[in-house]
């Protein structure tokens, strides 16, 4: 009888149901995940540390690398000879020709043997395909850098993005505060004749906005919370603390000048150097075609002991415990014509080669775009960052100037509702100043290469 796990859906309109217990929940499948502190504050390193340690890109990375490294080992296995031990028992009957009949003979045999093969010299085909395979291992490498460059960056960015929610949240939270102080002042000057009913439900309605937009950075938090804590590889359901922005040193300029980013992205990148190893694997590939061309030789051969019973027709049968065998052999291989199968594998080599090459210096356009864009954005997160700072403290001085003036009555309600809603602007626009700088620096880095080295900015 067919198990429903082995039948196609029964229909194109329904979806398919997966049989009675099918394993199909996935919780707690893979690695453990770490569980956090609720109640420690941690910092962005910590953070980094526990996103290399659980994050899935980087054991994918890591056992591919050490798959490579295998065949580094398979490959120089080639070096040394082969020895096998064989033990054979068999059992044959056939017809003997002895004129003027056929005799019929069984022998049985057991047989324990070892054989040697080695290949002696075969022009450095062992030596290239050892020097791809280490190729491949670098490259390997290389690329394991570079997920843990963009586990890094990955973690940054949601941990700025997050640290933008908080600090909105902060602010907004802020704002209301002072809408609702302005609503008050509004409330008192109402009773004691001095505002207008207009006046007071203006001061309201920017308190109930007020309190709108706090509950839309409420959201914007929960959603960039759990952003990060997948970039680390843990449930987005896990309770953690992160450092407020407000402690956070926010970098006053660019220490490196764009020539000097580009050069050093040029020379640590490890996707550059990925393809760099790419390519010399590719040169090793082309000179093992071009070896396919010259002879190899090869030496081998066996030796053992043989047990055999053996019989003819009626006559008694004869056992024989000790018998030597061996064979040695020395062979020359030298492959003449083949269907000019080693020229296309050549020019296949040689095309590799090319695009490899080809590749490369497209990379390395690209990495040079890459990191001037990414310092133009830093540089440019850097000023606006200083025009977010000064807007934010005209408009505190504002707002309280407005608010204390309309308190003494030579304001009016327009002006110090005006004055709160710019406030809440500028409170907006320095949270997102601080935190594209320090994005914009941590791209920088993350272009550069020097996240590998340095975990924040």
């Amino acid at each position: 009888m067919t198990s429903v796990a082995q039948k196609a859906p029964a229909s194109p309109d329904r979806p398919w149901s997966p049989p009675s217990g099918a394993p199909v929940n996935t919780r707690g499948a893979g690695t453990n995940a770490p569980v956090l502190d609720p109640s420690e504050v941690y910092t962005l390193p910590e953070l980094i540390n526990l996103a290399e340690e659980n994050n899935p890109e980087t054991r994918v990375a890591w056992q591919n690398a050490r798959a490579r490294a295998a065949e580094v080992g398979i490959a120089e296995a080639e070096l040394y000879p082969a020895l096998a031990a064989t033990a054979i028992a068999q059992s044959a009957r056939n017809n003997v020709f002895f004129a003027p009949n056929f005799y019929r003979q069984t022998t049985e045999t057991f047989s324990p043997t070892l054989s040697l093969d080695y290949v002696v010299f075969d022009f450095g085909r062992r030596t290239q395909r050892i020097a791809i395979s280490k190729s491949k291992l670098l490259a390997a490498n290389f690329l394991f850098n570079d997920t843990h460059r963009k586990v890094i960056f990955q973690v940054m960015q949601a941990y700025y993005r997050f640290l933008n929610s908080k600090g909105q949240e902060e602010a907004a939270e802020a704002t209301l505060k002072n809408a609702q102080t302005v609503q008050d002042a509004a409330e008192a000057r109402l009773q004691t004749g001095l505002a207008t009913l207009p006046d007071v439900l203006e001061a309201r309605s920017a308190v109930a906005q007020a309190d709108y937009d706090l509950q839309a950075a409420f959201g914007a938090t929960e959603i960039a919370h759990g952003d990060l804590a997948t970039s680390m590889g843990i449930s987005p359901t896990a309770p953690f603390q992160v450092e407020s922005i407000q402690n956070l040193t926010i970098p006053e300029d660019l220490t490196e000048t764009v020539e000097s980013s580009i050069d050093k992205a040029l020379a640590q990148r490890p996707d550059l150097m990925q393809r760099v190893q790419s390519l010399r694997g590719a040169e090793s590939v082309v000179k093992l075609a071009k070896r396919d061309y010259l002879p190899s030789l090869r030496v081998g051969g066996a030796a053992g002991l043989a047990k055999t019973y053996g019989q003819q027709n009626q006559m008694p049968g004869i056992y024989s415990p000790n018998q030597e065998l061996w064979n040695a052999r020395l062979s020359l291989t030298w492959n003449l014509f083949d269907g000019f199968a080693r020229e296309n594998r050549l020019a296949r080599a040689k095309a590799d080669q090319n695009q490899a090459a080809a590749e490369l210096k497209a990379l390395q356009d690209r990495v040079e775009n890459q990191v001037w864009a990414a310092y133009s954005t830093a540089h440019t997160a850097l000023r606006q960052q200083r025009a977010a700072a000064a807007l934010l403290a005209a408009s505190t001085e504002s707002y309280n100037a407005a608010l204390q003036s309309y308190s003494y009555g030579v304001r009016n309600q327009i002006d110090v509702v005006s004055a709160q809603r710019s406030l809440a602007v500028a409170r907006t626009a320095d949270v997102n100043a601080r935190t594209q700088l320090l994005m914009g620096v941590a791209a920088l880095a993350f272009e550069t290469g020097n996240l590998l080295y340095a975990k924040g900015p």
